[in-house]
């Protein structure tokens, strides 16, 4: 078990594309020297939704407890984050009691179905509890080429993802570097942290 820090990826995906995602956001992570990307899903409130062994363990709230920071994924569900996420950030009262997360660096990202089906709204939405945390949110400046590019997926709010309704559309050059680029300042900024206030 290594010693270095780590930036929590915690991510809900029912048909790939959001785990997609939280791949690459992992691999930006992990070309910052110093901290390392702990992948993690979350438990699903459905038995249909078979996990296989490539899938990571759930989240706990002790993984989020000891993280540098947090990088949060999820489908869109009417403009809004998926139920199963939700309940993680539900089940985290007793940090915010403590004050556990304050000052730490957070991001957000999210794949839709339709182009236009509420990424934005939904990276806003999951931005809401980690304000409630005191986390400092960091998105993805104009700065990085692939927001200026891109024809799909990919807001300052954070990493998004255009699926195609029948899922079938994979992560676009665009998107990957997109999502790499957010791993990457997330660590940056883990690692630069301020103490407390």
């Amino acid at each position: 078990m290594s010693n270095q820090p780590y930036i929590l990826v915690v991510y809900y995906s029912r048909d790939g594309a959001t785990a997609a995602m939280a791949r690459q956001i992992a691999r930006g992570i992990e070309m910052v020297k110093g901290i390392e990307a702990k992948l993690r899903t979350v438990r699903t409130l459905s038995h249909e939704e078979i996990e296989s062994e490539a899938t990571p363990l759930p989240a706990t709230q002790e993984d989020l407890r000891n993280c540098a920071g947090l990088v949060i994924g999820s489908p869109t569900r009417f403009g809004n984050m998926a139920a199963p996420l939700k309940q993680f950030l539900d089940e985290s009262s007793a940090l915010w009691l403590q004050g556990a997360l304050i000052d730490r660096p957070a991001a957000v990202f999210t794949s839709t179905a339709s182009l236009h089906g509420g990424q934005e709204a939904t990276l806003l939405s999951m931005m809401l509890p980690l304000l409630h945390h005191g986390m400092v949110l960091v998105g993805v400046p104009y700065s990085i080429p692939a927001l200026r590019a891109t024809a799909a997926g990919g807001t300052p709010y954070g990493a998004s993802h255009w699926a195609t309704e029948q899922g079938d559309r994979p992560l676009d050059d665009n998107e990957s570097a997109i999502c790499r680029a957010l791993g990457k300042r997330v660590a940056e900024w883990a690692l630069a942290k301020p103490g407390k206030t």
